[in-house]
């Protein structure tokens, strides 16, 4: 990997580990779901008019933008309004690289690792600490919908990196996702709870939703995208794992979320797999090598 690549990876997951507090105070004045349709009119406007839609049926794009837009963001923005922490939820939406490495097997005919089995065993081993601490900042409701956002991430990159496309699948994805989350969200959340939301913004509110729609979503995922065309899903999935280190750290700090020790044993068990994944085959051949 190139130097410039690594430095947009870092710049990814600073971005997307920031992306959890902005959510978490954008939703205290805004509903999940509207918030969904904000980000992602944002991100689609007025970049449409610049950038052409790439070359792929208009189907296709509709898929990508359902699983990757729709469904995945109302699952993590319902979760995180009430039933799960900012930190854990960065956490927990890891498993998304396991998810996504078994698809790229299946779908892609990429090789299934020993040391990628390893780590996903020591990565699941600590969802029972989770599990066996519901209540408080996390539900077993949210644990379930914030996995649901890692299989549907896991999803909509599978389909990013057969479709291609780069920023410009990002940006028309968004605008494909306005109408039907402008519609979950006068169904589900309701014409008073909108129009109370659109009355009251405040400023503090504006600005997370425009660093959650160009900073995480149009500049993210456009990079992410870029990248996913030019190294295999397995080899840049795992620097994912860097994420829930700046998400749990600055949940600490700016909401007060108290790391209990099975928070840290269940994080570090998650983390540690996903090191084994990235750096296990690397490691035990530099270890053998000299014996």
């Amino acid at each position: 990997m190139t130097l410039t690549h690594f430095f947009f990876l870092l710049l990814i997951i600073t971005i997307w580990g920031g992306n959890f507090i902005a959510i978490k105070l954008s939703l205290g004045g805004i509903p999940p779901i509207f918030l969904c349709f904000t980000r992602f009119f944002f991100s689609a406007f007025p970049a449409i008019f610049f950038i052409k839609r790439p070359t792929i049926p208009l189907k296709k794009i509709f898929l990508y933008s359902l699983i990757m837009f729709v469904l995945q963001f109302s699952c993590l923005f319902s979760a995180m309004q009430s039933s799960i922490s900012p930190g854990l939820a960065s956490v927990l939406l890891q498993f998304q690289s396991f998810f996504a490495i078994t698809l790229a097997v299946v779908f892609l005919g990429e090789k299934f690792l020993f040391w990628q089995a390893a780590g996903a065993i020591i990565a699941f081993s600590g969802l029972p600490f989770i599990l066996s601490h519901t209540g408080g900042d996390v539900s077993l409701l949210g644990i379930v919908l914030i996995l649901s956002t890692a299989t549907l991430w896991a999803v909509g990159n599978l389909i990013a990196k057969t479709l291609g496309g780069g920023l410009s699948l990002v940006i028309w994805g968004s605008l494909f996702a306005t109408l039907p989350l402008l519609a979950l969200s006068f169904v589900l959340e309701g014409t008073e709870a909108i129009v109370s939301t659109l009355q009251n913004l405040s400023w503090p509110h504006f600005g997370c939703m425009l660093y959650i729609a160009y900073g995480s979503t149009v500049l993210g995922f456009g990079i992410w995208n870029y990248l996913l065309q030019q190294y295999p899903l397995s080899k840049i999935a795992p620097f994912t794992l860097l994420v829930p280190i700046i998400g749990m750290w600055s949940s600490s700090l700016i909401f007060g979320e108290e790391l209990h020790w099975w928070k840290i044993t269940a994080t570090g068990l998650i983390l540690g797999g996903l090191c084994i994944h990235l750096f296990g085959a690397k490691a035990w051949k530099m270890v053998t090598s000299d014996e």
